[in-house]
């Protein structure tokens, strides 16, 4: 590299000494990055002056945006006129979104809480109509903006104030303040539990062993990155091959495994088949140049490998979740190039394998964020899952922020922890190098989906696998969109059955028979199949009633083999949870 003149030094090497440019300009984004919660000033500087500028140049667009402003001026005046004429009976001029629950509750319709909902209802309304279709502006950058102005308006939302919150004035009148003071203790219990690096009040009675991830079992091989744990047979006789469950490494492998009755390792032993889970260890700084291959090597095949020579001349039926599933499908694919039979069938539990249409993540997805992210992770050696959780509120900021601090902070109430909520706490962490190849190699790229991805430096094609494949989506999902889930489809060569369950990306997975309020949607793409675009299999896939895990369960029977005695659980170097699973 060529230095400044007169200098025997490489140029990015005289500043401050010893210290490189390079390394002055990460540790400067690594501390803007702890303040913005990762998300990257310059994308966001960016996308708002691609919009300006267009819409500077597009009077065509201003002009039409003026027409909307006096329109929703007129309606607001004529909603307003109608109130004091008819009084209740008087009919909204705007409706709010079918998600948003905000003013559903009757005092909103009261003067002058009415006028307040219903002007903020029109202005965000105006606003999405002004960050949309500008000409010019890229689709990534308009969504950004939409996004960016929405996060603005929810904050100003009348809901979020005590002066015009007509729940939150009712509730201070008849307590006479109590519930602001119950508010305020627990903001600042809150506060300190955060600042201290503490779960949240109430997590500490939902421990990994002794109230969660309780089904017997043993941990029956460990390695640097995995445990891996048997599970005990609970029934005399179990389908011949069995289960081999990969969860994300985002999360504690427990989600799959909650109280008893959450629990759908229970659910699966209960009805007689030998499961097999992955859980991942929880990387410390030293992991850093963990690898995505790593994952898929010393995780998903080195388990298979472990089942293998317990159960040889077994056939394995493998499901991941979430980033487990895009793992088990990049190792499944690679297993096909290479002739390796082992696998039975795969099922994907809320998984992409193709991110060209990801969701509002990929908001928060550009190859500046994801410089951005690298620089605070390469400080680190890790990306810690509080420094990703202020994107993932605001992917849900109604419900998962602003909702949140009415409930507890002015109304003063306090839900009960859950074995969901406590386990949606107990964070972990990802390698800086890990993280980089996914960000790049999947999100941006989409080398996956493109069969460009490379497994031991040959590339790996999707269109290889031959196994029967059943793929999970949930209606709500925010991580993982149906829409995008429903990609798996696109596969020609093998039977794809898509399963659209009810309910979000965690509570939508979790989902034990019994539980009012659920449905799904089921068919097969058989092999050869035309393809069907995601709304119109929608409405032309009729709804069941009740938990989508029965139907799973018969189509894993049917590819499980005859039933056999049950295996016994040799070479235990420990008691499920085992270890990994414990680390903070």
């Amino acid at each position: 590299m060529q230095g400044l003149p007169g200098s025997d030094l490489p140029e990015h090497d005289l500043l401050w000494g010893t210290v490189s440019g390079d390394t002055i300009d990460r540790q400067v984004h690594a501390a803007l990055a702890r303040l913005t919660f990762g998300i990257s000033p310059a994308s966001l500087h960016e996308a708002y002056s691609d919009w300006a500028v267009h819409l500077a140049m597009s009077p065509g667009k201003q002009a039409h945006l003026v027409q909307k402003a006096l329109r929703k001026i007129l309606r607001f005046a004529n909603f307003a006129q109608g109130c004091a004429r008819q009084g209740l009976a008087a009919p909204n001029c705007i409706e709010p979104l079918a998600h948003d629950k905000r003013f559903s509750a009757p005092a909103w319709q009261q003067f002058p809480f009415n006028l307040l909902q219903q002007s903020f209802l029109l202005t965000q309304q105006w606003w999405y109509n002004a960050t949309t279709e500008v000409p010019g502006v890229s689709q990534h950058h308009e969504d950004m903006v939409s996004f960016a102005a929405r996060q603005l308006l929810d904050v100003l939302s009348p809901a979020n104030f005590v002066a015009t919150n007509p729940e939150v004035l009712q509730a201070t009148l008849q307590e006479g303040g109590a519930n602001l003071q119950r508010g305020a203790e627990q903001l600042l219990a809150d506060w300190e539990r955060l600042i201290a690096g503490k779960p949240p009040v109430g997590a500490e009675r939902f421990v990994p062993g002794e109230s969660v991830a309780v089904t017997p079992g043993e941990v029956v091989y460990r390695n640097e990155l995995i445990e891996l744990i048997q599970y005990r047979p609970q029934t005399a006789k179990v389908f011949a091959d069995p289960v081999l469950i990969v969860p994300a490494w985002i999360m504690k492998y427990y989600i799959l495994d909650l109280s008893p009755e959450n629990s759908l390792v229970r659910y699966l032993v209960e009805r007689g088949h030998t499961v097999f889970m992955i859980s991942w260890k929880n990387p410390e700084s030293s992991d850093r140049d963990r690898s995505y291959d790593d994952y898929r090597r010393l995780g998903v095949m080195a388990a298979l490998d472990c089942i293998s020579a317990a159960l040889p001349n077994r056939k394995i039926n493998a499901a991941g979740y979430c980033l487990g599933g895009t793992l088990l499908a990049t190792a499944a694919a690679a297993m096909a190039r290479d002739n390796d039979t082992r696998l039975k069938s795969i099922t994907l539990l809320a998984a992409q394998v193709d991110f060209t249409e990801a969701g509002e993540l990929t908001l928060f997805i550009d190859d500046s964020q994801v410089c951005f992210l690298e620089d605070m992770m390469w400080e680190q050696g890790y990306l810690d899952t509080k420094q990703m959780a202020g994107a993932f509120q605001l992917l849900r900021s109604n419900d998962l922020i602003w909702s949140q601090i009415l409930r507890l902070y002015l109304l003063g109430q306090k839900p009960a922890m859950s074995d969901l909520m406590a386990w949606n706490a107990d964070s972990t962490r990802m390698p800086y190098r890990m993280h980089s190849e996914y960000l790049r190699g999947m999100f941006l790229n989409n080398d996956l989906a493109r069969g460009q991805h490379m497994v031991e430096g040959r590339p790996i094609n999707l269109a290889d696998i031959r196994v029967p494949i059943f793929a999970i989506g949930t209606e709500r999902d925010h991580v993982a969109p149906w829409t995008s889930v429903h990609k798996i489809t696109f596969h020609p060569a093998t039977d794809v059955t898509f399963l659209l369950a009810s309910g979000g990306h965690n509570a939508g997975i979790v989902s034990p028979p019994g539980k009012d309020g659920r449905h799904y949607r089921v068919s097969t793409k058989a092999a050869g199949d035309r393809y069907q675009d995601p709304e119109s299999w929608f409405t032309a896939t009729p709804e069941h009633e009740g938990s989508w895990w029965p139907e799973w369960q018969h189509w894993l029977a049917g590819k499980s083999g005859t039933k056999v005695t049950a295996p016994g659980v040799s070479g235990s170097l420990a008691a499920a949870p085992g270890r990994y699973v414990l680390q903070r």
